[in-house]
């Protein structure tokens, strides 16, 4: 599978999928988020038996690229609904595919990234990786990922990180179940291998019904809540608070909220 800003391949019933723009710590644009969800979906239709994510170069994926970020303010109300509808298929398609999936992070893991590592069934991390949402620093709401991130953790937990948008270490992120297994940097790939051949040992169509039931359980509630999401994701887009931020960040200067002013 030809991709711009991913790199797809497949070996012994494993079918890798790498973010691919080390120069850009892998930071994510439409055309990634757009090339993931089409991984997913052929991940989805494919004979592999494991789906594993990678980063290339120094980080696993720094957010949202700057590129994206700069053209945040000309869009139109139709264009930012449609960027948060693409957030939300790229989570949704992730966290229902029928394949077990596997995250292998090192560097930074932050915003977007952090919802694409963590929400994979197994994420396993390097003592140096950092992980945070990070959005409410240029104004912006973390409505999508606030979701599945309450699935995961709880919504105690989810507020602090989605409130404070503190980075987190591996090693808390292994204690509040965001991480499954914090792994040495030279013993990522091997684990994860051996995490590999223990998965493929059980029967793949008892996985992908085991995957479905669990996602099944939690539909109804994630349907509301993603629909609340993206009407959250739209209003944030339309604020004072949201234009300052990123400009702010932009001008690399510091943010006069509208509280502030």
């Amino acid at each position: 599978m030809v991709m711009n800003t991913l790199l797809v391949d497949d070996a012994d019933g494993v079918r890798r999928i790498t973010l691919n723009r080390p120069e850009r710590r892998n930071a994510m644009t439409p055309e990634m988020l757009d090339e993931l969800i089409a991984a997913m979906e052929a991940a989805a239709k494919s004979d592999c038996r494991v789906v594993v994510f990678a980063g290339a170069g120094e980080s696993f994926c720094a957010g949202l690229d700057l590129s994206a970020l700069q053209a945040m303010n000309e869009k139109t109300a139709m264009e930012h609904t449609a960027d948060a509808q693409r957030i939300a298929r790229l989570f949704r398609t992730l966290y229902e595919l029928p394949k077990p999936t596997i995250a292998l992070v090192h560097g930074a893991a932050i915003a977007g990234g952090t919802g694409l590592a963590t929400m994979c069934d197994f994420t396993l991390a390097t003592p140096g990786a950092k992980f945070g949402y990070t959005e409410v620093r240029i104004g912006f709401v973390p409505a999508v990922v606030s979701a599945f991130l309450v699935l995961q953790i709880g919504e105690k937990q989810a507020r602090d990180l989605l409130l404070t948008a503190r980075l987190v270490t591996s090693e808390e992120a292994l204690g509040l179940g965001l991480v499954n297994e914090v792994v040495e940097a030279e013993r990522l790939e091997a684990r994860a291998m051996e995490l590999v051949a223990a998965l493929k040992a059980n029967s793949p169509e008892a996985q992908a019904a085991t995957k479905r039931l669990l996602t099944s359980q939690n539909k109804a509630w994630l349907d509301e809540a993603i629909a609340y999401a993206l009407e959250a994701n739209a209003e944030a887009r339309a604020t004072y608070d949201f234009r300052e931020g990123v400009a702010a960040f932009l001008e690399k200067r510091k943010p006069v909220w509208k509280s502030s002013r």
